[in-house]
């Protein structure tokens, strides 16, 4: 974690929809390309005690009420959930006839991006680290606008053959660019989607 972090209270991944349309083009027995569309949302909610965690925020209640920004000590509760179009560009290789692995490239496209939460219990010091100290008692901030439109990285997963039609898989995304543009100084340090998706599908 980033050094601002000091604690994670909590940590709740939410329930994350996914629906995907595949198609498979062999070029051997063994080997296949894999590529279609996935509608999918990302998300997660999180309570973390940080100590100078670069933000702006809209206090509430506190020493100076209104939007602020500067370096934050206290809690923070952060709720993440962003939907994305995504298309997967994935190298398969069949292990066996129940078995087989992928990997390769998404490309992804937000639709709706949601990144928000509140800060309380501490205190802002304006601008920098030794800045004035303005205490905060409860505050707000909303970065939804700002998520990244345009998200990629790389992709590895398996899959079984449960059944004749029943698949189920499991799939890990690591994206390349942060969700954030390199503009974005509300957070001083970038953030990655990283998720691992466990599921089922059905063939056709």
């Amino acid at each position: 974690f980033p050094a601002e972090i000091r604690k994670i209270k909590s940590y709740n991944p939410t329930m994350a929809f996914s629906i995907e349309g595949n198609i498979m083009r062999r070029f051997t027995d063994k080997w296949a390309l894999l590529s279609g569309i996935r509608l999918e949302t990302k998300g997660m909610s999180t309570k973390a005690r940080v100590k100078n965690y670069a933000m702006t925020m809209n206090v509430s209640v506190g020493d100076e009420p209104g939007e602020i920004s500067g370096v934050f000590t206290g809690m923070v509760n952060t709720k993440v959930r962003n939907e994305y179009i995504t298309l997967p560009v994935l190298v398969l290789r069949e292990l066996s006839p129940r078995w087989d692995l992928r990997a390769g490239l998404f490309f992804s496209c937000l639709i709706e991006g949601g990144f928000d939460g509140t800060a309380y219990d501490g205190y802002m010091r304006e601008g920098n680290p030794v800045g004035t100290k303005v205490g905060v008692e409860a505050a707000s901030y909303d970065f939804s606008s700002d998520v990244r439109t345009f998200n990629w990285g790389g992709e590895i997963g398996a899959e079984f053959a449960a059944y004749r039609h029943l698949t189920v898989y499991a799939d890990l995304t690591w994206a390349f660019n942060s969700l954030f543009p390199k503009d974005f100084k509300s957070i001083g340090f970038p953030i990655y989607n990283v998720y691992l998706n466990i599921g089922f599908g059905y063939v056709f």
